[in-house]
């Protein structure tokens, strides 16, 4: 062996030894780098807002938006109870238009009860006026006759109906014919003529 020979084998050997140096320093490097890196990933990830983490997004869609079975199951919920306001509706309007017509039928009774009323009163007064006129006049014709002509009439009548005539008499033509009455007449009609005016207030 040469001394050149001798001299290049402990270069080389240097030169391996650093090279495994340097491999194992920077795998050693990018172990803990690799150690340290991901629980910092972790807590970053973890200090995340779920709405930004695609996992949170997906859970809160789930929970937020309701199924298609829900969704028709509220359709039909809303369509019952659509049905069941127009038809209280309807029934309400029917209820109105019966009080209506009933309120019409009511007025026009009224009006024709108090057209009724009207001409009911207008004949009694017609009819008040048409009897007071012939008393006057009937009792005319009794002042007129002679007292023994006349009281056989008044004898025949009934005492009340008597006792209306001799009293719109004039006192001397009812005198006279109280005085041709029988004694049991005179006394009925006197009573009846006393009891007229009892009824009236005093005051």
């Amino acid at each position: 062996m040469t001394k050149e020979a001798k001299t290049k084998r402990p270069r080389r050997t240097r030169v391996g030894t650093l090279f495994m140096l340097s491999v194992l320093l920077l795998g050693s490097a990018a172990l803990r780098l690799g150690f340290e890196a991901g629980p910092a990933i972790a807590r970053e990830v973890a200090s995340l807002p779920e709405a930004e983490t695609p996992m949170g997004d997906g859970a809160k869609r789930s929970e937020s938006v309701p199924s298609s079975a829900e969704l028709q199951h509220m359709l039909a919920a809303f369509q019952k109870r659509e049905q069941t306001l127009a038809a209280r509706e309807a029934e309400i309007e029917d209820r109105m238009k019966a009080m209506e017509i009933a309120d019409q039928a009511i007025n026009q009774k009224l009006a024709a009860l108090e057209v009724a009323e009207a001409n009911l009163e207008a004949t009694l007064s017609l009819a008040d006026g048409a009897t007071e006129t012939d008393l006057t006049r009937l009792t005319a014709v009794y002042e007129q006759m002679k007292a023994k002509e006349s009281a056989p009439l008044f004898e025949e009548m009934d005492p009340g109906f008597a006792a209306g005539f001799l009293a719109r008499m004039k006192p001397e033509a009812a005198a006279g014919i109280m005085a041709g009455l029988s004694p049991q007449a005179a006394y009925t009609i006197s009573v009846v003529l006393a009891g007229r005016n009892s009824s009236v207030p005093k005051e």
